[in-house]
């Protein structure tokens, strides 16, 4: 699976009204409208996805419902983080059972792992698997960084570990990444407004939330990029960055929901403790919208 590349979009999970229920046909909806504005891949039940704030079965259904209705049109990344190993296992089996391309693995924790613990975290659920995993290091959300040197350990040790996703906003892991790997080691941008410096340093691809509001500039940033065409990659990237900067600070669910909401798909409100975005952030984001549209 190799091939995964360009512009990786991420489903957020629609609610009902109430926050109790799942809305899988708005779910259906948003997916139909990633995939035909052009996005390379979806990505489910990421950060955006709300995926820790899901129950196992309300995980399970929303995985199942995504690779299925998907179809196959484009690759599925489905995110099967969880606490403990043997439950993060049991999610990228049920994922791959129902037809998963690759499952991506946060080492999410409580307790602060060892580099010992997070290999045989990864390599756990990798020999229960036959698919890629993409490896994503995202210290924020995670509270485990992990070096260039561990996450090449993983790679080098465990087989299906093909592809890195690397979100800590510091282009310098991407430069090693590319120089102590050989340049074998396809990676992927999942720090928004680090997409242009990104696609430079030789990034496959960009994991992104964006693409539920502006995929075309997206995507036309990413094609700038491949053809090395600098100039125009670097006026889409600053045209957006501002969205791309409101999504990061105004938080991923909150701001991607409250922007659908604005192109008339209606998800409902993050899970509490999240709030939904406030009248004044919706405020912003009908204005930097409007200059993008």
């Amino acid at each position: 699976m190799s091939n995964i590349h360009g512009i990786i979009g991420y489903t957020i999970t629609p609610f009902t009204a109430n926050g109790e229920g799942l809305d899988l046909p708005a779910l259906g909806q948003s997916i139909d409208r990633l995939i035909a504005s052009g996005v390379h891949a979806i990505a489910p039940l990421g950060s955006t996805g709300e995926g820790a704030y899901l129950s196992d079965a309300e995980w399970d259904q929303v995985a199942e419902f995504s690779i299925k209705h998907v179809a196959r049109r484009v690759p599925t990344i489905v995110s099967v983080s969880d606490l403990t190993t043997a439950k993060a296992v049991r999610r990228a089996r049920f994922a791959e059972a129902h037809g998963a391309d690759v499952v991506m693995v946060l080492p999410a924790s409580y307790w602060k792992l060892t580099e010992a613990e997070i290999l045989a975290h990864y390599r756990a659920i990798g020999d229960s698997i036959g698919v890629p995993i993409m490896l994503y290091n995202n210290p924020a959300t995670s509270g485990t960084d992990m070096s260039v040197e561990l996450i090449l350990r993983i790679v080098n040790g465990v087989e299906n570990v093909t592809m890195v996703k690397e979100s800590t906003g510091d282009i310098q892991r991407m430069h090693k990444l590319q120089l102590l790997g050989d340049g074998q080691v396809p990676f992927y941008n999942g720090c928004n407004p680090l997409a242009l410096e990104a696609f430079a340093a030789g990034a496959k691809g960009w994991c992104t939330a964006a693409p539920n509001l502006i995929p075309r500039l997206n995507l036309d940033l990413y094609e700038a990029a491949m053809a090395g065409d600098l100039d125009r990659a670097r006026d889409l990237f600053y045209r957006q960055l501002p969205l791309l900067d409101f999504i990061l600070k105004g938080g991923l669910p909150a701001t991607i929901k409250a922007g659908l909401r604005e192109t008339g798909l209606e998800v409902g409100d993050p899970r509490l403790p999240v709030f939904p975005l406030s009248e004044a952030g919706q405020g912003q984001l009908q204005a930097i919208l409007k200059t993008l549209r």
